[in-house]
């Protein structure tokens, strides 16, 4: 299954929405570790999910937050 790196970019006044706004909605992403910059004063959220396809990955979130996310298809690799 693909991974995807999913990033979010919000204002400060929308930041507690951002998060709101997975209440009550079914995700796997749900309760689970994501990187933020929003107590430094980024307002930036970075999800690792897997999915069949980019859609399908932007899916995982509530639609508010999907339509100001990217999802792009990651691989792991080593550092030489």
């Amino acid at each position: 299954m693909p991974h995807f790196l999913l990033h979010n970019r919000h204002t400060a006044g929308d930041c507690g929405v951002v998060f709101a706004a997975f209440r009550g909605f079914p995700s796997p992403l749900r309760h689970t570790p994501a990187l933020a910059t929003c107590r430094s004063g980024g307002h930036e959220v970075w999800w690792r999910t897997t999915a069949t396809d980019e859609p399908a990955a932007l899916r995982q979130l509530p639609h508010y937050v999907a339509t100001a996310t990217t999802a792009t298809r990651v691989e792991r690799v080593d550092t030489p």
